[in-house]
């Protein structure tokens, strides 16, 4: 098998990693012991600083505590905050009362907690003062505070700017060395690698080696040369074995009557898929097709008829399941075999085989005679049934054996819960492709609540599906089955028209709430999405403003540029957009950036846990962090006690939902509610 030829083990890449590596290394010693001494230095231009600075008003403070003159000593405290780094000065009598003081806070700056350690918050400076007559008559004393942040931030500044020239002359230098050796050695390489990995193996000598520009007389023109005479050999040698070979083949590996693999060479192109399957991380589907009642078509039309039907089948299965995705084999008799590769899942599967029992169960015409044939299936999946190919395919011959004792036409995978899955999630398909018709579809209303003024501000509209056997079907469960199968785009569009019905109807009757509608993935990739939108606001006269589209991490994934620029042209139009269950997805600031976002909405996994797990404690707060520097609101869904909503409050988070204000609620049990609520605030601020 040829190896991939990865970037990362390229000569040229390893001298530029070792070269950038000694260069940083170096650079950041001695750029250390730079930054080292220059704050040495600092601290002891701060020392000297200070030392000058109360050399220059000692007598003028030594005359105010002398003469007892408080106006002096405030004039020489005032003059001494003229410089920027002091943040404290007094003058004291000997027995501690302040004749003159001001103080000022010391400034905030981001890196404290770096540059603190190193110089200290504040530097004290205390001196005596006397007078020269009398040097031992101490008549007071003059204390100066200086902060170290103007001259941390130069020495900071200066640190950053040593490192960077440090890292930027060692890419230099690196870029500069390893541009040298691509061009004289690895660039060739390269050229000669591509060249060879085009050539065919199954025909060496039709597509030889190119030798690189410039380097024909050299030892790479020597190397190419021999490479090229070495393939023109062994083409040669080829093609006087390739037509025995294909003769030889052709007999012993293909069914005569069909021109299918045969059972033998099937294990083996099973294998060769199976390993494919192993490097792609996927799944394999192995299906066994027997045919229904095939021995009473040869006693009935004869066996020359029972060949052309196997021919059929045959012809027939290329034709539909004709892709390099499948295989197809005939096992013997009446039984063929085919390999699905590259699944996701076992559903697909499923929808492999009701093809395969279509396109068997048309009408065959022999002599004049139309048949109507069946098959029976059984399925057996790799690596879950087998992880050997003689087993998987055991696997599924066994199943298809046990699913004709039972019935016909049908198909059956191996597990039995497996088989039961599939069965479920296509009858859950059959009944979801029916209930918008039926009337099975109905919204519910979970309120959100402004944490600042206690009010209801707006409804979050969710989906309920009512089915008339199995009850309320999960939204998890439904949902994702409707995304899968494209449903979801008529489903979602009721949702926002009963959704609008009921915020006009709302309006009308005084109570003007902001109504919250997901947007699925699928509908957003829809190309009439944004006109679909706003015609439903125009019918039901609902302003922009009050619709609010909740769109998940994962809905501007796949086609990021498409994405916003339709969510741009529903904010444009007055429509805000939020970013549902965030912190679950994988976005980026880079992707939060481009979105016309103003609101973000903390996933509930992280509030339920708060102020218990100091995890998603953390991710709440940073959600929250986040929101506040982009100017976005959080919104905070389940929210369930007191104590999460007053640490939601405290830390800035604006809006919030959940069961401890309400459950989900039907229309009038919403209204009842959000009058409830407002009566009771009113009552509690009476």
């Amino acid at each position: 098998m040829q190896q991939t030829f990865e970037v990362e083990h390229r000569l040229g890449y390893r001298i530029l990693r070792w070269i950038l590596a000694v260069a940083l290394i170096s650079g950041i010693i001695v750029s250390t012991v730079q930054v080292v001494l220059d704050a040495r230095r600092v601290s002891s231009d701060l020392d000297s600083q200070a030392r000058q600075t109360i050399a220059m008003i000692r007598n003028a403070a030594t005359q105010a505590v002398f003469s007892i003159d408080a106006d002096l000593a405030q004039q020489v405290v005032n003059g001494l905050f003229a410089k920027e780094p002091v943040h404290l000065a007094r003058i004291v009598h000997p027995d501690g009362e302040p004749l003159g003081e001001l103080e000022r806070l010391l400034q905030k700056t981001l890196f404290r907690p770096l540059t603190d350690p190193i110089f200290g918050a504040d530097r004290a400076y205390r001196t005596a003062l006397t007078r020269d007559s009398q040097p031992d008559t101490v008549y007071g004393y003059l204390t100066v505070h200086y902060d170290t942040a103007p001259l941390a931030k130069a020495w900071l500044d200066r640190a950053f700017i040593t490192f960077s020239a440090v890292i930027a002359t060692a890419v230099i230098l690196g870029l500069v060395l390893f541009y040298v050796f691509h061009l004289l050695l690895t660039r060739p390489l390269l050229t000669i690698v591509h060249s060879v990995k085009q050539v065919d193996p199954a025909k060496p000598d039709d597509r030889l080696v190119s030798i690189p520009p410039g380097h024909g007389r050299d030892e790479l023109g020597l190397w190419v040369n021999a490479t090229n005479n070495l393939l023109v050999a062994i083409g040669d040698s080829q093609q006087r074995h390739q037509e025995a070979e294909d003769q030889v083949s052709r007999l012993s590996r293909y069914d005569q009557l069909t021109g299918l693999p045969s059972r033998d060479t099937f294990m083996e192109l099973l294998q060769a898929d199976i390993d494919d399957t192993n490097e792609q991380n996927t799944l394999l589907a192995l299906m066994v097709v027997g045919i229904d009642d095939f021995k009473s078509v040869n006693e009935q039309c004869g066996f020359r008829s029972g060949d052309r039907l196997l021919q059929t089948v045959a012809d027939r299965l290329v034709s539909h399941l004709g892709s390099a995705r499948y295989t197809i084999a005939r096992l013997g008799s009446d039984q063929f075999v085919i390999v699905e590769k590259a699944l996701k899942d076992g559903f697909q599967a499923a929808d492999t085989a009701e093809t395969v029992l279509s396109c068997v169960n048309n009408p065959i015409i022999l002599n004049d005679q139309t048949l109507q044939i069946t098959a029976t299936m059984g399925i057996a999946l790799y690596p879950s049934d087998a992880n050997q190919a003689d087993r998987l395919l055991q696997s599924a011959e066994q199943t298809m054996m046990l699913a004709k004792q039972n019935a016909h036409n049908v198909f059956q995978f191996y597990i039995a819960s497996i088989d039961q899955e599939i069965r479920d999630r296509k009858h859950l398909e059959k009944d979801l492709s029916q209930a918008l018709a039926n009337h099975q579809f109905h919204l519910v209303y979970q309120p959100q609540i402004n944490l600042e003024t206690h009010r209801v501000v707006g409804a979050e509209a969710l989906l309920r599906w009512e089915h008339p056997e199995r009850g309320l079907v999960p939204p998890d469960h439904f949902i994702p089955v409707a995304e899968n199968n494209g449903t979801i785009v008529e489903i979602g569009q009721w949702v926002l028209e009963q959704a609008c019905w009921q915020a006009a109807r709302w309006a009308e009757e005084g109570s003007p709430l902001r109504i919250a509608v997901n947007l699925s993935a699928v509908q957003l990739r829809q190309d009439a999405i944004v006109e679909d939108i706003l015609d439903t606001l125009r019918r039901h006269s609902i302003p922009a403003g009050r619709l609010e589209l909740e769109v998940t991490e994962t809905s501007f994934m796949t086609n990021l540029s498409d994405a916003v620029a339709k969510l741009h042209r529903l904010n444009r139009a007055g429509i805000s957009i939020a970013v549902d269950d965030f912190g679950t997805g994988y976005s980026s600031l880079t992707y939060l950036k481009q979105m016309p976002v103003q609101h973000l909405k903390i996933d509930k996994q992280f509030i339920r846990d708060l102020l218990v797990n100091e995890e998603d404690t953390r991710i709440a707060n940073t959600i929250i962090d986040l929101g506040k520097s982009l100017n976005l609101t959080v919104v905070a869904e389940g929210v369930e006690t007191a104590e999460q909503e007053y640490y939601l409050s405290q830390r800035g988070c604006k809006l919030a939902q959940g069961y401890l204000y309400s459950m989900p609620l039907l229309p009038r049990e919403f209204e009842t509610f959000v009058k409830g609520f407002h009566q009771k605030m009113v009552e509690n601020n009476a």
